[in-house]
């Protein structure tokens, strides 16, 4: 019974790996949402030209 609770011991769960820091993810995701509201702000009088 004690080499089943070694053994068991070793067994550790490893959870995948992110490829990049998490707060790269976050700065992405700002960027992308600053990006589309530059491009929001560019159009923004087309519908009062015609």
């Amino acid at each position: 019974m004690n080499a089943a609770l070694r053994l068991s011991a070793e067994v550790t769960e490893h959870a995948n790996e992110l490829p990049v820091d998490p707060v790269v993810y976050g700065v992405g995701g700002f960027g992308a949402l600053v990006a589309l509201l530059l491009v929001t702000y560019a159009f923004r009088s087309v519908g009062s030209r015609h």
